[in-house]
Formats: structure tokens, sequence, C-alpha cells
């Protein structure tokens, strides 16, 4: 998965979702959970490649980043929560989607605020 479009075209296919590009930088396209408004997918590129940020819980966060160099702390978002993921085929899709599933499971259970 190296492309914008794969990303988004995967979390289309996840319930009730929706895509947003809330900034006034076209850069920035993001995944939504329609009943919270709650965002689980970033996708923008920078450094000449695309990359997705995703929410991660702590006990997966550590993993992701040490075993994938193409994973590091959340890029304008907060460390401790978000990692962000650099699409540049060193990870299998199967691995990248797996991750934006498990962002959007977190994202899904939290209540519009």
């Amino acid at each position: 998965m190296t492309k914008r479009q794969e990303v988004l075209e995967y979390g289309m296919t996840l319930p009730e979702v929706y895509i947003d590009t809330p900034f006034h930088d076209d850069n920035w396209v993001l995944l939504r959970y329609r009943k919270n408004k709650k965002a689980f997918a970033w996708t923008y590129e920078k450094d000449g490649y695309m990359w997705v940020n995703i929410k991660v819980s702590p006990e997966w966060r550590d993993l992701w980043r040490n075993t994938y160099e193409a994973v590091i702390p959340g890029y304008h978002q907060n460390k401790e929560h978000w990692n962000s993921v650099r699409l540049d085929d060193s990870i299998s899709d199967e691995e990248v989607k797996r991750m934006i599933a498990e962002s959007y499971d977190l994202i899904v259970s939290k209540r519009k605020m």
C-alpha cells in the first residue's frame, strides 16, 4: 500500500465511515466515523511519501514502532496515542489494513464530545 486512494478505499469498507477534508490544506484527507465524527486515519504527503496517522492503543504502540522502521510517533498528533505510518511498501498491505482497522475500533466506542 503506497497510495492515499488505497487507504481511503479500504477505510470506506468499514461501517459508517466518510471522507473529510476539514482543513484549508488539501494535503490532509481524513477518514471519520459517522456516529461520533472521530477521525481514525489521517492521510498526507510528506518527504516524498504518502503517510497515514492512525490511533493506537498504548499496548501496541511500541510494538509497531519497534517492528517497522516506517512506523514513528504520530506527526502533529499525541505521540502516546497516534502512530504515523510511511506507505513505502515496507509493511504488507494486510498489516497496514490491520493498523487502520484497530484505529477504527478504538474510535468507534468513543462518544461524540
